[in-house]
């Protein structure tokens, strides 16, 4: 099934996918397809970056659970919390300090569901579950990632690509593309 392209019908369906992905996740110290990163690590990194970017322009949203004691309810939480808020305010302009300025719902969506998305990935591989990713979606992530490649690989925030060959799945060219590797397995190791 496709993703809806409403920035609040895709942040519900992105974040469910997630959700179910964590209430799936038995054992959060099972490693991740980041190095050195943990299943917990995935949810830690999602309810960390994302409140002080909503600072950065003006958006407060409020605290949940550390993912350190409780992932599940710390995932719960933001969840509900960014749907709120790109159902309630979304309308409203956002200007970030270095993402530019959006509409709030697309800033949403642009930076934080397109990342829990491809965090998916990540969730998944750590325990063991197939991420089920959306096709088209993944398609479009990389076409739009693809012109700004260079500025993406110098924000830090993404390994060196790996190799995937051309026709393989889109999914597996957006993981190689951001520096996993689509063969990763849990019990296989990490790549950045």
């Amino acid at each position: 099934m496709a993703l809806p392209d409403d920035p609040a019908d895709r942040h519900a369906a992105v974040a469910g996918g997630f959700g179910r992905l964590v209430a799936q996740t038995t054992d959060w110290s099972a490693p991740a397809p980041v190095d050195g990163w943990t299943a917990r690590d995935v949810v830690g990194h999602l309810v960390g970056w994302f409140p002080p970017f909503l600072a950065g322009g003006g958006v407060d949203l409020s605290a949940g659970p550390s993912a350190d004691d409780d992932p599940v309810a710390a995932w719960r939480h933001q969840a509900v919390a960014v749907q709120a808020l790109v159902e309630e305010r979304g309308h409203e302009p956002f200007t970030h300090p270095r993402a530019g300025s959006h509409r709030l719902a697309d800033a949403v969506d642009r930076f934080y569901t397109a990342d829990v998305f491809m965090h998916s990935w990540d969730l998944a591989r750590a325990g063991g579950h197939e991420p089920g990713l959306d096709d088209d979606y993944a398609g479009q992530l990389l076409e739009g990632m693809r012109p700004i490649e260079q500025l993406l690989r110098d924000s830090g925030q993404y390994g060196p690509a790996v190799p995937v060959p051309d026709d393989a799945p889109v999914v597996d060219r957006l993981m190689g593309f951001v520096g996993r590797d689509p063969a990763w397995r849990a019990g296989t190791g990490g790549t950045p």
